[in-house]
Order: structure tokens, then C-alpha cells, then sequence
């Protein structure tokens, strides 16, 4: 699984005091939750931020921007930027795109709070 450690770790500090931010490893990479859905991701291909289906057509306009894609289906919503913004102010702006979408959803227990695999006292 190929992260960009550095982009990485330039996301965690602009996502410093955002909230309850987690780091979990999918999509190839390694992507950040703010109260359990995902803001944004690293990986070899680039920035992948979640952006929502209300602004995704604005986001798609913005330079380096792609629509993600996987198993050849578009996920719209999601957006790869690539090459990964160089700019902290680039990469800020993406972020508080991500992060103003995912501050409208409702938040998610991890699993390993949802109670799943537990058993019931008896």
C-alpha cells in the first residue's frame, strides 16, 4: 500500500482540531475520517477528497482535478487531485471543501464501538 508520508502528514496538520479525526487504510491509501466519514486520503495516485454530489461538478473544475474512479465505475462525490497540491494553501482549500461536506453528516461510531460482535449478557 503506497502512502505519501509526507502529504500524509501535511493533512494532519491542517486536520489538527477539526474534530475526532481517525486514520484507517483503504482505497490504496491511507485516508482521514472526521467523526467517521471520510474527508480525505493519500495515496500513489494523488489526493482523493470527499467533496459530496451538491459540489462536485465546482470541484471537477478546479486544476488537477479527477473524477475518482474504481473497479471503472466514477464514484461521484469523490474527487482524485493530482498531482497532490504542492501549495499548504492549495491543500487547505481542498480540505475545508472535504471538511465543511463531511461536518453535514450525521457521525459514525467506529466499529469497534457500534457494538457488532458483541454478545448480550446473559
Amino acid at each position: 500500500m503506497a502512502v505519501d508520508e509526507d502529504l500524509a502528514g501535511r493533512i494532519r496538520a491542517v486536520l489538527a482540531g477539526a474534530g475526532s479525526v481517525r486514520e484507517v487504510r483503504m482505497f490504496g491509501g491511507l485516508c482521514f475520517l472526521l467523526n467517521g466519514n471520510m474527508v480525505a486520503g493519500t495515496s500513489k495516485r494523488g489526493l482523493l477528497v470527499r467533496v459530496g454530489k451538491d459540489r462536485y461538478s465546482g470541484a471537477l473544475a478546479r486544476p488537477g482535478a479527477k473524477p475518482m474512479e474504481m473497479g471503472g465505475r466514477v464514484m461521484e462525490g469523490y474527487i482524485f487531485v493530482d498531482p497532490a497540491p504542492q501549495e499548504d494553501r492549495v491543500l487547505r482549500d481542498w480540505l475545508e471543501l472535504a471538511v465543511d461536506f463531511a461536518e453535514t453528516l450525521p457521525a459514525k461510531l467506529s466499529k469497534s464501538g457500534s457494538g457488532r460482535g458483541k454478545r448480550k449478557p446473559r
